[in-house]
């Protein structure tokens, strides 16, 4: 790659049922590659065990009717066991995250005590007695008998403060919480129990999103899908955080936390990260800018690519006065990485750092944190520049088939390793917080050792793809299987299975 000399830093029908209207849209990441995940088999034949693909995942994106047909399909089932209704079924489903067979093993052994532990039936001890008085106990007016509700446990309310209860609760986005009146009882309200309390059309349709909401978010083989007004769920058999993509809208997330797909690093460890990238955005900032010193001649320079390899040629009057190849990230010359790029991807500790003082620890802990989150913001960003490149590709493909120089499948492996390039990097981009929380030993010397490796791969790769032109397809689609070898290999050793 070369580097730019003298810059300066810089509510619907059900098919299309949304159980997510209501919530904040993400926003898109103007780096990425669409679909990066798809296209790439042919030109990237893998054999034997390196056949083995550790990011495999079985998933299934179901309609709304879809997911709710699955979903009664259980309840049904479930009530006629349990011979309980329709709507206490789904909150004892609820309650076991739709772990049909573990609630049949409770029911068999306390059908009484597994009812209890889903909160639609009080306690023995717990149990109030039917009061003879016609007074509710919250606005403590005189009511007719009639006009009193309650739930199992027998606390009653008259049905004016049940109404105000739900309607409350609705609109502030409650689903199966809502929960009887009375202090320190936690007994569920079904829904057939609520839908007669809420005044209108509007506020039931709500109730009904809500609860379909809790629903699927509760079961352990359902996850919505985040996208912005996308009404899909996605179904697995085991649930794993692994990558699953919308049919619909094309998001792809973490199963297991609805976030950004995170491999190698699991969900827990990237909610850290990400948390302390927010925290401490002020604390990095000046290493997050574009800008760099050139390590020959100071000048301030700029990286207009997705690769590390750097080579800059300063000029003067139009004369060459010389070049330069360096690595972007430690600005070490570029030559000696064939042999010590493991160094450059690894973090030194200092072994006495825990006999110093605080204030030594806190340097420690800062520099430490630097020296991953500047690999981490790198690699973002060289996602995003790629994503140019990728441009200029399928540009430079349209133009040489516009000219009948082959066609477009003559071309598109060229497009398949900007592809794969991008695939590789963001995999690489996830092995830095998945580092910087790893305990020091065997097992993250391995796991640096490898990540260096893939590392080296990607940017021999970025700096193919930047040059297409100059290498074969052979030559090209070999770094791309090398590269994603060394991707798979890591993500089979340190992903979580």
């Amino acid at each position: 790659m070369s580097v730019d000399m003298n810059s300066q830093g810089s509510d619907s029908n059900e098919e299309d049922y949304d159980p997510n209207c209501e919530e904040e849209e993400e926003d898109e990441d103007p780096g990425d590659i669409e679909d990066y995940y798809d296209g790439v088999a042919n030109d990237v034949e893998q054999q034997g065990a390196d056949a083995f693909d550790p990011e495999e995942y079985q998933f299934t994106c179901l309609t709304y009717k879809e997911s709710e047909s699955t979903l009664n399909e259980h309840m049904a089932s479930l009530a006629a066991t349990l011979k309980v209704s329709h709507a206490v079924a789904k909150l004892v489903l609820v309650s076991f995250h739709w772990q049909i067979s573990e609630i049949l093993e409770r029911h068999k052994s306390n059908p009484a005590q597994l009812l209890v532990e889903a909160r639609v039936q009080p306690t023995s001890s717990k149990h109030a007695m039917v009061h003879s008085s016609h007074h509710c106990a919250v606005c403590m007016q005189f009511v007719r008998k009639e006009n009193l509700l309650s739930l199992a446990c027998q606390h009653q309310f008259c049905r004016s403060c049940w109404e105000q209860h739900c309607t409350v609760l609705v609109k502030d986005g409650v689903g199966v919480g809502v929960s009887c009146m009375a202090q320190d009882c936690l007994l569920r309200t079904p829904e057939d129990f609520v839908f007669p309390l809420l005044p209108s059309e509007e506020l039931k349709d709500k109730y009904r999103r809500y609860l379909f909401r809790d629903y699927v978010e509760s079961h352990y083989q359902l996850q919505l899908c985040p996208g912005a007004d996308c009404p899909m769920v996605i179904q697995v058999q085991e649930p794993k955080a692994r990558r699953v993509q919308c049919n619909r809208c094309n998001e792809v997330f973490c199963f297991k936390c609805r976030q950004m797909y995170h491999a190698p690093t699991d969900c827990a460890t990237i909610r850290k990260w990400l948390t302390k990238c927010a925290d401490d955005s002020e604390t990095a900032n000046y290493i997050s800018a574009h800008t760099k010193d050139c390590p020959k001649c100071n000048i301030c320079i700029e990286k207009n690519g997705g690769c590390n390899h750097m080579v800059s040629n300063s000029l003067n009057t139009g004369f060459l006065l010389f070049s330069a190849d360096f690595c972007w990230m430690c600005l070490g010359d570029w030559k000696t990485h064939g042999s010590e790029y493991y160094e450059c991807s690894r973090y030194k500790e200092n072994p006495d750092i825990v006999n110093q003082s605080q204030q030594a620890q806190a340097r420690e802990a800062l520099k430490k944190y630097l020296f991953y989150f500047e690999r981490w913001e790198n690699h973002n960003k060289s996602l995003q520049l790629e994503a140019q490149t990728y441009q200029r590709i399928q540009e430079k493909i349209q133009e040489r088939v516009m000219n009948n120089l082959g066609t477009w499948i003559d071309w598109q492996y060229l497009q398949n390793a900007a592809k794969l390039l991008a695939k590789c990097r963001y995999t690489l981009q996830y092995t830095y917080p998945y580092a910087y929380y790893m305990e020091s030993g065997p097992r993250k010397k391995l796991f640096e050792y490898q990540q260096a490796q893939l590392e080296a791969e990607i940017e021999n790769l970025s700096w193919k793809v930047e040059r297409a032109d100059s290498y074969d397809r052979g030559d090209l689609e070999n770094q791309m299987h090398i590269a994603e070898q060394r991707r798979r290999t890591l993500l089979k050793d340190f992903h979580d299975t």
